[in-house]
């Protein structure tokens, strides 16, 4: 498994290894003793959750608040996203900036988006399987989300406006500025 730090250090790419030959292939996805030795600290993912979607629904901007907030280890198993994370620690020195990453299939790509970050995703193929770990249960009072299309922010999800397909939910989340429930930067803010 290969660790790059985006733009935004905190958020992680992880390249597996994948071995293939004329039967197919094989793929280690995850390694909790490889991510731990990386980050330097542990780590316990406790809820696997896995959509299907087709072309250009977007989910996001979401996220937890403590006590319940979450660090996401997001794939695709099928198809092709664009994968976004929006730095929301107030202090931080990338507060506001956002990460976005095409993850696929074919790449076999995953991002590692901690706390303090909200996340959404675009479908860029036909359909795609998104999956993810999570390190803490859902909770439907600490749920929160941001605007996908806050000017603040100002997200180029990669498709035209009037091709997106949103939940009701989704295109009812507050604006970046208008929002109390973010996250305090401290320089352990996703651990446990």
């Amino acid at each position: 498994m290969n660790f790059i730090r985006t733009e935004i250090p905190d958020v992680v790419i992880c390249e597996p290894k994948v071995f293939g030959d004329h039967r197919g292939y094989f793929v280690e996805t995850f390694r909790e003793d490889k991510l731990e030795e990386f980050l330097g600290f542990k780590i316990d993912f406790c809820q696997d959750n896995e959509s299907k979607s087709s072309y250009g629904v977007l989910r996001g901007l979401h996220y937890q608040l403590a006590p319940h907030a979450q660090t996401k280890l997001v794939r695709v198993i099928s198809g092709k996203v664009l994968d976004v994370a929006v730095d929301i620690r107030e202090g931080s020195p990338t507060f506001g900036k956002y990460v976005t990453v095409e993850l696929s299939s074919e790449n076999k790509r995953q991002l590692l988006v901690p706390r303090g970050f909200a996340h959404g995703f675009v479908v860029l193929s036909e359909e795609a399987t998104f999956a993810y770990k999570v390190d803490s249960y859902y909770s439907p009072e600490c749920d929160r989300g941001i605007a996908f299309d806050d000017k603040d922010i100002n997200i180029d999800w990669q498709i035209p406006h009037d091709k997106l397909s949103l939940s009701e939910k989704d295109t009812k989340q507050p604006k970046f500025n208008e929002t109390n429930d973010l996250f305090e930067y401290s320089v352990d803010y996703y651990k446990k």
